[in-house]
């Protein structure tokens, strides 16, 4: 018996945000086209799981029976591709309109950490280095891009960058999952723990900086020693 509409209208609502499987059962490839862009553009889609929903859309674009819903890899790539580069350019208007305001409102201690590391990461590296590697640290390539135009980065110079950066992370995750789907009989067995690494992985260069961070301070801070005890003052 088919499912009624509003049992259908119940699944998708009751889709996980968090897990790149639920998200791409409910919506296919529309789904990674607004999680890229929400992700990329938006300050509030940078707890969204765009690593692992690049790689796990790659793994359910091989051809062949598998468990989930088969995508196209070329709807897969397009639609990927097309959301992160509009995102991280409607991020970067905001930015360049709003200014710093769209990070000072927001209340989360991942943003306001994430925006430290974005602006030491364009500190460090410069402009068109930064937004490139952005696109591959979590939560940075979501604030980076406000604030590069925050920053008055140059428009052409941000959008050179973002574009190359932006294709390299999604097509680059996309067929990593292709190939090692098409390579690897039954990956389907593996998907939870190949995911989990996948995340992993992607967390990597945030914990890698944070302990850099932690390390530069304490060189940079003085350590403090007690003060010398005053001289006995000698009578004649």
């Amino acid at each position: 018996m088919p499912a009624s509409p509003a049992a259908d209208l119940t699944t998708t609502l009751a889709v996980n945000l968090l897990d790149a499987s639920s998200l791409l059962t409910a919506f296919g490839a529309l789904g990674i086209a607004v999680v890229m862009f929400a992700e990329t553009g938006l300050l509030i889609g940078f707890f969204l799981p765009g690593d692992s929903l690049l790689f796990t859309a790659g793994l359910l674009a091989r051809s062949g029976a598998h468990s989930g819903p088969h995508l196209d890899l070329a709807q897969v790539l397009a639609a990927s591709a097309a959301g992160a580069l509009t995102g991280a350019q409607v991020g970067y208007v905001l930015g360049r309109r709003g200014g710093r305001a769209l990070l000072t409102r927001s209340r989360s201690r991942k943003l306001h950490e994430g925006a430290e590391r974005a602006e030491e990461l364009l500190g460090r590296y410069g402009h068109a280095r930064a937004i490139v590697l952005a696109r591959f640290v979590p939560v940075v390539r979501t604030v980076l891009n406000p604030l590069a135009g925050a920053l008055g980065v140059a428009p052409r110079t941000f959008t050179l960058w973002q574009v190359t950066g932006g294709v390299v992370w999604t097509v680059g995750l996309v067929l990593a999952g292709y190939g090692l789907g098409s390579a690897v009989p039954d990956v389907d067995r593996y998907l939870l723990p190949i995911v989990g690494a996948v995340v992993v992985l992607s967390l990597l260069p945030v914990a890698l900086e944070l302990l850099r961070s932690r390390g530069r301070r304490r060189a940079v801070t003085p350590e403090t020693s007690p003060a010398p005890a005053p001289n006995a003052r000698q009578e004649p």
